[in-house]
């Protein structure tokens, strides 16, 4: 069952509107092909009432109705009577799993609690709606109370109900502890159905579902993302991915492939960020960065694992970066359809380092640039460096510069004053040109491209169009700050009149 939809809209700041909820609902049931999914809680809102109203209608129409669950109380019919007028047909009752929260929440006697809970389910059945049983805390009520618990569902076993769901609400279990109590209650109760509900407080909520499945467990909760309050909920992605690989006695009928473009669909929703190394839908999952693995996996594919990027609709990549070696690049150029010489190659791995120790990583797009910024540098010799320069922009005053330029060994120092910082770098440059009775190129066009799809650190190439001596000429330069490109163009144009 997956409850994205109900417990996990109880993450911290998230909350679908109707027409999301009901988009959601159709991708779960229909391009994940989950059993059942758990939509909302009773009597919470008008929003609510209008979502759950909305999903049921065109459940309806697809025969969907038994495979959606909402949230219930013990509230004397009154969650009953909503889910009448939106028409839902299952409840998951929610009643209290352990003698602490029975004693202190609702200080009532067991008896009393399964009084009122007998004559909930009842009044469901006179309504034609299906009951679940949660038992909320059963995790601490089998650590501090296990009495209470099988006397709880020694009293459901009488009861005409659909299944026992057994929560690890507070996320206080670990896998051994979470197989000794699912073992014990299967054990004791073989003929019920019972689901586990595992939360994520220790990170061990994947683990603990693993060790339920192993001790025997029915059915399980999952949500993507692993959404839910405080720490959130088992993931519904990476338990899939284990159960196929681990436990291949269980059949599931979720797609796999229709993991990583619903998970991002769930993001954009909730604007609940995936962290970039989550297992199977982070972005960091299937790129390796050392160069050392780019070469294993071009022999033999040394560093590949069960996890392959296509069963959930995904591209293994490899990054650019500091820690980059040729492999790496080489994988990259193949998908491009680029071939270079081992020497240009091995100068295109040095300006990928480079560039690597200034920006965290270099992009497969960033890649054709920076082929081009190589290739154009080794056209002449650096004869003029710009050593150094400070560029200041405050409000309200006019951008300055200070350059420090190197020209064949002597080096000169200016400051200067623009329109922007490039404009005041210029003004600087041509002050010392003019101190040495040197005349600059114009400037003709000013162009400047990041790679398509890139980010807001991407890396910036900036064109100059340079007009001298009755010619135009172009140079490039590029980083991830646009004034640092245009500044490289502008000392590799210095070297191109000077050669």
């Amino acid at each position: 069952m997956d409850t994205t939809l109900r417990d996990g809209e109880q993450t911290s700041g998230v909350s679908f509107s109707a027409a999301e909820k009901l988009t959601i609902a159709q991708l779960l049931l229909e391009e994940l092909n989950v059993d059942r999914i758990e939509i909302a809680s009773a009597r919470v809102s008008e929003g609510e009432f209008q979502g759950v109203k909305g999903i049921m209608a065109w459940a309806e129409e697809k025969g969907y109705t038994n495979r959606i669950e909402v949230l219930t109380f013990v509230d004397n019919g009154l969650s009953l009577d909503w889910m009448t007028k939106t028409g839902a047909r299952v409840q998951n009752l929610l009643t209290k799993g352990s003698i602490n929260h029975l004693t202190h929440q609702l200080k009532k006697t067991p008896e009393q609690h399964f009084s009122d809970i007998a004559k909930t389910i009842s009044l469901a059945q006179e309504k034609g709606i299906a009951t679940n049983v949660y038992l909320e805390d059963w995790s601490n009520g089998m650590r501090n109370s296990p009495e209470y618990v099988f006397q709880f569902i020694d009293f459901l076993s009488t009861q005409t109900i659909k299944r026992i769901l057994l929560p690890d609400t507070l996320g206080v279990l670990i896998p051994s502890l979470t197989f000794d109590f699912i073992s014990q209650i299967k054990s004791r109760y073989p003929q019920l159905h019972f689901d586990f509900h595992a939360h994520n407080d220790y990170d061990l909520s994947v683990a603990n579902v693993m060790e339920a499945l192993k001790a025997g467990v029915d059915g399980i909760h999952l949500t993507i993302n692993g959404m839910g309050e405080r720490a959130g909920n088992a993931p519904l992605e990476s338990t899939v991915a284990v159960i196929n690989d681990y436990l291949p006695e269980i059949h599931i009928n979720v797609k796999e492939t229709a993991l990583f473009s619903v998970s991002k669909l769930i993001e954009t929703f909730t604007g609940y960020r995936i962290p970039a190394n989550k297992p199977i839908v982070g972005d960091n999952v299937f790129t390796q960065t050392a160069g050392i693995h780019a070469d294993g996996d071009n022999k033999n594919n040394l560093y590949f694992n069960d996890l392959l990027p296509e069963r959930f609709g995904r591209k293994r990549k490899y990054a650019l970066g500091k820690t980059s070696g040729k492999a790496n690049i080489e994988k990259n150029l193949q998908e491009l359809g680029l071939q270079l010489n081992p020497e240009d190659l091995k100068l295109v791995t040095q300006r990928i380092i480079e560039l690597g120790d200034k920006k965290q990583t270099v992009t497969k797009e960033d890649l054709p640039y920076i082929i081009s910024d190589v290739l154009d540098s080794q056209t002449y010799q650096d004869k003029i460096t710009v050593v150094s320069y400070l560029l200041s922009h405050s409000k309200g005053m006019r951008p300055s510069t200070t350059l420090c330029l190197d020209m064949q060994g002597e080096v000169i120092e200016e400051h200067a004053q623009g329109d922007g910082q490039f404009d005041a770098f210029m003004n600087a440059l041509t002050k010392i040109y003019k101190s040495k009775k040197l005349a600059l190129p114009t400037l003709i066009d000013y162009a400047v491209r990041i790679p398509p799809g890139s980010s807001s650190d991407a890396l910036c190439e900036t064109i100059i169009t340079w007009f001298y001596n009755d010619k135009e000429f172009k140079t490039r330069g590029l980083d991830s700050d646009q004034t640092v490109a245009a500044i490289i163009a502008t000392q590799k144009m210095l070297n191109v009149i000077t050669n």
